[in-house]
């Protein structure tokens, strides 16, 4: 007598949708359904946003503060982009009180003034992304190498404090420094100098400048790259070192391709934000005297608009910025996407 098999279920198999060659092809995805052992159909799992949104209410709760603000400070402001185009009173309309056309364009167009604050706009933009953005890079990369993590901590610490000062703060700490009587005119007379007036000629401003945005925000900067390089599989630097790697090696052909894809994502923001150059900290230390190097886009904005109060004039200069931003940020996308592989979208 033999001992009958247990009946073993079939695995679950989707049932094919008929073809029928008369028919067009429906964009829309199908729903797919499953056939069970028993010959019973089982459909398939589908969950709205109102389900979602009904399960989990409390994670999507701390999205409401996020959206209002971007929808309050990001998205409303747009529509008064509308008086770049309509002659804006005060005590008037919001959105202007008559339609000019492109009148305060062909203004700023034929505006010297403006394209001179263009001109150290790019200037200064470019000096930025070319000084400070490899900065952390590099700061991270010798981090990386620290075995001491007692010392790599304090060096983290002591470049990372910078970042949480005030602006005010930082120009002021500029201005002590750079003062006739200042720390640095007082090693230039011990050397043998003669004291400089930094903050009156205009070729030091844009070193100045540079050197306070480097102490500034690179220490910040190495936060994601130090988080990067610890994604990188340990397995490849053993096999790299068994190969007869030096470090130098290792650093070229398995760390900076490892944080690649963040360097281009920074880099991409970085672009965006080009024409954005710091204008706290340049409002603080510019003076009439260093205008021919300090004054950019929106320290000009802000005198044209607040100061002279020319609304309209200010929002198509403001304007053209945004498309510029707008502009360079696809850019940059694009040619990383085609280029490297790596984008934000």
């Amino acid at each position: 007598m033999s001992l009958k098999e247990p009946a073993v279920a079939e695995p679950l198999s989707p049932i094919a949708p008929a073809l029928d060659p008369t028919k067009k092809k429906s964009r829309k995805p199908r729903k797919q359904t499953w056939l069970a052992h028993d010959g019973s159909i089982i459909p398939a799992a589908h969950q709205t946003w109102r389900t979602a949104l009904r399960k989990d209410w409390r994670l999507y709760s701390f999205l409401v503060l996020p959206l209002l603000f971007l929808l309050i400070f990001r998205y409303v402001p747009i529509l008064g982009n509308v008086v770049a185009f309509r002659r804006f009173r005060p005590g008037g309309s919001m959105f202007g009180d008559e339609w000019v056309g492109l009148y305060y364009v062909r203004m700023f167009i034929n505006d010297q003034q403006f394209w001179h604050a263009f001109t150290n706009t790019v200037i200064l933009g470019f000096l930025t992304l070319l000084v400070v953005f490899p900065l952390p890079i590099i700061l991270a990369l010798m981090l990386n190498e620290v075995r001491s993590r007692r010392f790599k901590r304090s060096v983290q610490t002591i470049s990372y404090l910078p970042h949480f000062m005030s602006v005010v703060i930082v120009a002021g700490i500029v201005f002590q420094l750079t003062s006739v009587n200042g720390t640095v005119n007082q090693i230039i007379e011990a050397a043998g100098g003669q004291a400089i007036t930094f903050m009156q000629e205009p070729s030091w401003f844009r070193t100045i400048y540079l050197t306070s945005e480097v102490w500034q925000t690179v220490g910040w900067g190495t936060i994601l790259y130090l988080a990067a390089l610890t994604t990188i599989d340990e397995q490849l630097y053993e096999a790299a070192r068994i190969d007869g790697a030096n470090r130098w090696q290792q650093t070229w052909h398995i760390t900076l391709p490892g944080i690649r894809p963040t360097m281009i994502v920074l880099l991409i923001l970085n672009i965006g934000t080009f024409m954005a150059v710091g204008f706290e900290k340049i409002l603080l230390l510019s003076n009439p005297l260093i205008y021919s190097t300090a004054d950019v886009i929106s320290t000009y904005l802000y005198r044209v608009g607040i100061v002279s109060n020319s609304i309209s004039y200010a929002t198509a200069i403001g304007l053209f910025e945004a498309i510029i931003g707008v502009t360079l940020i696809l850019s940059a996308n694009a040619i990383s996407r085609k280029t490297v592989g790596a984008s934000l979208w």
